[in-house]
């Protein structure tokens, strides 16, 4: 499964007033591992910052004023995330902003018409009901570094999430399996000499908290994906 986590910065936090996106970093995510494929372009907003979105990523309009605009990308931005599934923190802010440059572009695209979301912020809601499950309450709760995250940033928020998300997951890792490595398993089974009837049994170890509360995270998100018709929970 391809995914991008995507995220953006603004002029300021209301696209009803016409601000702007300023920022956009994407990294790639297939089958649950990095690509090392990203997606980052600063850009010229036409317009002033707020002060307070300036006090948050550190962005000016003169810093800005030689990037090239919406206009300018959005092709490319489109073909970067077109039919991933699109893993965001706080997802309504950030598909608000990019389908308003898409509609200023004149064309009828939309994020949620040519892509999947996942809403990191309502999933940490789910796993950590009455906790902070801002991005910074997350990196502390996963042991996530982010000492390095001076201003919010696009690109590097993008990857901070990405770390976040496979964490806040991690039982789903475990149960991607390549074809290559299920084949050798195969083998080995095949080839493994037949135990005698006096051999020693084999030890039964129980799932520990971590590994059932892991466990249960990755059937949340089965529900969620599903509907709530989860096969496992049925079984």
């Amino acid at each position: 499964m391809r995914q991008v986590v995507l995220d953006t910065e603004t002029t300021g936090l209301e696209v009803e007033q016409q601000h702007r996106v300023i920022e956009i970093g994407c990294v790639e995510l297939l089958n649950r591992r990095l690509t090392g494929r990203s997606f980052h372009r600063y850009l010229n907003p036409q317009r002033d910052i707020d002060e307070g979105a300036q006090q948050v990523h550190g962005l000016t309009r003169e810093k800005l004023a030689n990037e090239p605009t919406f206009a300018d990308i959005g092709a490319e931005l489109v073909e970067f995330i077109r039919d991933a599934e699109l893993i965001i923190h706080n997802a309504p802010f950030d598909i608000a902003f990019l389908n308003a440059e898409l509609a200023r572009l004149g064309g009828a695209q939309t994020i949620n018409g040519m892509c999947r979301v996942l809403d990191t912020l309502i999933l940490a809601k789910q796993m950590h009901p009455g906790q902070r499950n801002n991005l910074d309450a997350l990196c502390k709760r996963y042991s996530i570094d982010n000492s390095h995250r001076e201003y919010h940033g696009a690109l590097l928020d993008a990857r901070i999430l990405a770390e976040v998300y496979l964490a806040m997951t991690g039982g789903q890792a475990n149960l991607t399996l390549g074809a290559e490595s299920d084949t050798a398993r195969s083998r080995a089974r095949r080839s493994a000499p037949a135990r005698s009837a006096g051999a020693a049994r084999i030890a039964v170890v129980n799932a520990g908290a971590d590994e059932l509360a892991a466990h249960e995270h990755v059937l949340a998100l089965l529900d969620k994906a599903s509907g709530g018709k989860t096969v496992w929970r049925k079984l």
